[in-house]
């Protein structure tokens, strides 16, 4: 019998498929529709410090390898989110409550707000690449560090998950710094940075001009991050970038994930993306003679 379950720092999910943040924003309703597509954890949209109504539109294109989106982290701010938080508070499977700050004080004090919804797993958006400031933490070492000290003490017994950018010259020593800072995973990684320019109107296509590259072009680069982080650290990876039906799942699990973020997909696929997912996954699993998910983890490293 197929087992797909695998754990994220102790938390058990059915599969290894995660709804990423920002797909389907922060409301109880599409998040608990993820979960009866099959997800086997869902991620909200980052909570931030402020109402913030992010960047005018074009924010989004598809520009026929992947999404370049610059929606820019619109939100009303944690201090006006109870309804929501409390929804998401009765939601029994792991729900991931992803949060982003202009410093580290803003980090801390949004974990602190939201601890008394008791959030199972909270994930640090130090890497978004369509804000001013948006990359600060996740550009060095050190700032990376801090930040995921700060959270974890702050977080007490909550699971604390930075999300990497590859919008770096090294992002081994950015991932093995949050582990040592306290990080229980990591998430890798963020959109890349790029730019689409209409020739005929010379100029850039988003109004931000420059935005956040997802799909099906970044999944080589998600997969040599996840590779490389995997070989230097001992937490688990949620491996995130470009991942649109089972092979590819299973080659960012080879190369070393627990889970896979999915993002992309939904626009391309639909939201029942999970259930094909994991069919597709059991179908290759069977066709190969495997029966736990957990045998693949990193196999390509053997």
């Amino acid at each position: 019998m197929l087992d797909l379950s695998t754990s994220i720092a102790g938390v058990k999910l059915k599969n290894p498929t995660i709804l990423s943040s920002g797909i389907l924003g922060t409301s109880p309703d599409p998040i608990k529709r993820a979960f009866e597509n099959n997800a086997g954890a869902a991620t909200i949209k980052s909570i931030g410090p402020e109402p913030r109504n992010g960047n005018n539109n074009p924010s989004v294109i598809d520009f026929g390898h992947g999404l370049l989106n610059a929606v820019g982290l619109p939100g009303p701010g944690y201090k006006n989110m109870d309804v929501e938080f409390n929804e998401l508070s009765k939601i029994k499977e792991p729900v991931i409550w992803s949060i982003y700050g202009n410093d580290i004080k803003d980090f801390v004090n949004i974990t602190k707000y939201i601890l008394k919804y008791n959030p199972k797993i909270i994930e640090l958006n130090i890497s978004c690449p369509n804000k001013e400031n948006g990359m600060l933490f996740s550009q060095d070492k050190k700032s990376a560090a801090n930040v995921t000290k700060s959270v974890k003490n702050a977080a007490e017994k909550t699971i604390v998950i930075p999300k990497l950018s590859p919008n770096v010259t090294n992002i081994v020593e950015i991932a093995v710094a949050c582990e040592k800072a306290g990080a229980d995973a990591i998430n890798a990684i963020n959109t890349m940075q790029a730019m689409v320019i209409n020739i005929d109107a010379k100029k850039p296509v988003l109004h931000y001009k420059k935005g956040g590259m997802s799909g099906p072009a970044i999944k080589p680069i998600a997969v040599r991050c996840v590779y490389d982080i995997y070989e230097n650290i001992k937490i688990p990876i949620i491996g995130t970038g470009g991942i649109t039906n089972g092979r590819d799942a299973i080659e960012m699990i080879q190369a070393g994930a627990s889970a896979v973020g999915i993002g992309s997909a939904v626009y391309y696929r639909g939201i029942n993306v999970f259930g094909k997912i994991v069919n597709e996954i059991k179908e290759w699993m069977q066709e190969n003679d495997y029966n736990l998910i957990k045998e693949l983890i990193g196999i390509a490293h053997k």
